[in-house]
């Protein structure tokens, strides 16, 4: 597995841009041959789509920054509910039959269309992320979740005052154990002491574990009642559901993806985020688009991991500082991470 190049360093910070525009239409015909002109990058959303405040709307601050960069077209998709992989296909065929290049699929669940529709497009390059693809089109953009979960993890550590924390998971999948991992490991690496409650929303995605802040609502309250006092959670939309459930219990959330502070639908529960799991989505699909852009595009899989700045831990919540040895830990724990003394488990 190879890291991105320099050029990712770019792209650090996309996720935080503002979130503008609307979400185009649904995809056209899949009658019909390519369009041989670049119009420019495109993006289908995983499940819980734009306005999760999280994953989906990193990836679309990427689209924005690309767009107003390059002058590119853009599409974003919507996913329906209970589609199949034949309806992803379908969607992400669309696309490059319009012209888009590249053409990126949010989520994992993105794999087996994007293996079947790549083969058939050769002219078009692919993205997915957080899934590995073969194909010479296909960029996979993957992240070392595991990383700044554990840095989520040493903060946690350092601000509980009950020493239990807790962890919701949305869906109970490799993917999430990894951020479930990394973040076990960090507390118990800092505090033995301190426990960790963890509770995953539903077996699949089909279930609304990404999309259901109600059961992340329920499910941060039941960690509460034990004493829980740091809540993080790895769940989508139902995030927002833990945060919410964290303010009006008064303790501490930590975000996840994007830095959940600074979204505007949180902002009557940021003063409880006290920091947030960066995952620069937003970076990968500008850092993919520019690529295209300049004749030379990526391929193969392509990791963004704490050496690159393609993962971290927010520090805009005025909180994060005042918490006593949270932000020297953190750092130390980074650099260790960097200098691979720390190996992060991923599971």
């Amino acid at each position: 597995m190879r890291r991105i190049s320099k050029l990712t360093r770019v792209a650090v910070g996309v996720a935080s841009l503002g979130l503008v525009a609307t979400a185009c239409g649904g995809t056209s015909s899949d009658s019909g041959d390519s369009d041989s002109s670049d119009k420019g990058v495109a993006i289908a959303y995983d499940v819980g789509g734009k306005g999760d405040q999280s994953f989906n709307d990193a990836a679309f601050a990427g689209l924005t920054k690309a767009k107003d960069e390059f002058g590119y077209k853009t599409a974003d998709i919507e996913p329906t509910e209970g589609e199949t992989n034949a309806d992803k296909e379908q969607r992400l065929a669309s696309l490059a039959k319009q012209g888009y290049n590249p053409v990126i699929g949010v989520g994992y669940a993105y794999g087996p269309a994007m293996k079947a529709v790549a083969a058939k497009y050769p002219d078009t390059t692919f993205g997915i992320v957080d899934f590995e693809v073969k194909g010479k089109n296909v960029a996979s953009l993957v992240f070392a979740e595991e990383q700044a979960s554990y840095l989520a993890g040493v903060a946690a550590a350092n601000a509980t005052k009950t020493d239990v924390v807790g962890f919701v998971g949305g869906v109970d999948v490799p993917l999430i154990h990894k951020f479930e991992a990394g973040y076990k490991q960090g507390v118990q690496d800092t505090n033995s002491k301190v426990k960790v409650l963890s509770q995953y929303l539903t077996q699949t995605a089909e279930e609304g574990g990404f999309a259901s802040p109600d059961k992340g609502k329920a499910a941060a309250e039941g960690q509460i009642e034990k004493k829980a006092d740091v809540l993080y959670a790895a769940a989508g939309l139902s995030g927002q559901g833990v945060i919410e459930a964290a303010a009006k219990a008064k303790v501490w959330a930590i975000g996840v993806d994007s830095d959940q502070y600074k979204q505007a639908a949180l902002a009557p529960y940021k003063n409880y985020i006290l920091t947030s799991a960066l995952k620069d989505v937003g970076g990968a699909v500008y850092t993919l688009s520019k690529s295209v852009h300049d004749g030379k595009p990526l391929a193969g899989t392509q990791t963004f991991d704490l050496k690159v700045e393609g993962v971290g831990l927010s520090e805009s919540n005025p909180e994060y500082a005042k918490v006593a040895g949270l932000q020297d830990a953190v750092n130390k724990a980074k650099q260790e991470i960097i200098d691979g003394k720390i190996k992060v488990n991923t599971e």
